[in-house]
């Protein structure tokens, strides 16, 4: 998919592309190219003489190339973005940004709510966006955005796991529970710091190319104090998770060690019947007792009395509870 977007009052607008005559007959801003097919990618290159990346060649890039001046001028950055999906776990999307001939070309594999929320926001707020560069700091400081929202969530969610882990009755499946939502939003929070990483490098790199005006280059340091609130805030959820994570293995420990203790506690209980049965098992040429008629009886009431009276020490020394 190609989307195009002119710039008009300092509103984007997109233009529906569906030929290649479409796409020459207009001076776009900002061309956003979603898995696009080798039609699209030979359109931009006839057009603009701009070589899109292939996607291996997007995912595979080292890290200290993910930023360059190309020889015909045009910048290239490799930006990651977080798509959070409500039928699967989050994962993190690499973007191509190629900045040339005062435009911006975008290029992923995935439709980001980013940047369906900059296209949104571009239309709603005339005079937001001046040019090209407008755009990529907008999608930037959208990207912080959407990454405190989702820290937001991630906060909430610990909450509610704290609710179940702190409540008076926590069996073993609640643990488990736990300790599933706890890695959750672990991995989450990772995704996220990491990408606000990847973020303040990319700006970072546009502030020191000298690529941008003063307003410009004021807003980008906006976003990289914005990332820098966001560093604190991924830090203390990390805190908050090591907590719960604790608190849960301390709980299952609780659990396992009472199921010990009742074990041990039966062992020691059973102990005096079993002596007294193997008294009684004795084979003795001399033995009173072989010849009373209550002898039977009495072993057996011996027995569940001495089995009853450690049981009933123990509750009542509280080591049952």
């Amino acid at each position: 998919m190609i989307n195009v977007f002119v710039l008009q009052n300092g509103r984007l607008n997109q233009v529906p592309i569906e030929t290649r005559e479409d796409l020459e007959s207009v001076a776009p801003v900002w061309v956003d190219l979603t898995d696009p097919n080798d039609d699209e990618r030979a359109w931009v290159k006839a057009i603009y003489g701009v070589i899109l990346p292939g996607e291996d060649e997007v995912k595979d890039i080292e890290a200290s190339a993910r930023y360059y001046e190309a020889e015909n001028g045009d910048l290239h950055l490799r930006t990651d973005f977080l798509l959070e999906e409500d039928d699967g776990p989050s994962r993190v999307v690499t973007v191509a940004f190629i900045l040339a001939k005062k435009m911006l070309f975008s290029v992923h594999t995935d439709d980001l709510p980013v940047f369906r929320l900059v296209r949104m926001r571009a239309r709603s707020r005339p005079g937001s966006i001046a040019d090209y560069m407008d755009v990529l700091l907008d999608l930037y400081a959208t990207d912080a955005e959407y990454s405190a929202d989702a820290l937001e969530g991630i906060y909430q969610k610990l909450e509610e796991v704290s609710g179940r882990v702190l409540q008076k009755e926590f069996t073993d499946k609640d643990a488990a529970d736990a300790l599933s939502a706890i890695a959750h939003e672990e991995d989450l929070n990772g995704r996220i710091r990491r990408n606000m990483m990847d973020t303040r490098r990319a700006v970072s790199f546009l502030m020191r190319g000298r690529l941008l005006n003063s307003e410009q280059f004021e807003e980008a340091r906006q976003i990289l104090r914005d990332i820098e609130s966001l560093d604190g805030h991924t830090s203390f959820l990390f805190d908050k998770i090591n907590f719960l994570m604790d608190a849960t293995v301390g709980f299952i420990n609780i659990n396992q060690n009472k199921i010990i203790k009742i074990f041990s506690v039966a062992s020691v209980a059973f102990l005096p019947p079993t002596l007294i049965a193997s008294v009684y098992g004795m084979n003795f040429k001399i033995l009173p007792e072989l010849n009373w008629t209550y002898g039977y009886p009495w072993a057996w009431g011996l027995m569940i009395t001495s089995a009853i009276a450690p049981f009933l020490y123990f509750r009542h020394r509280g080591w049952l509870k």
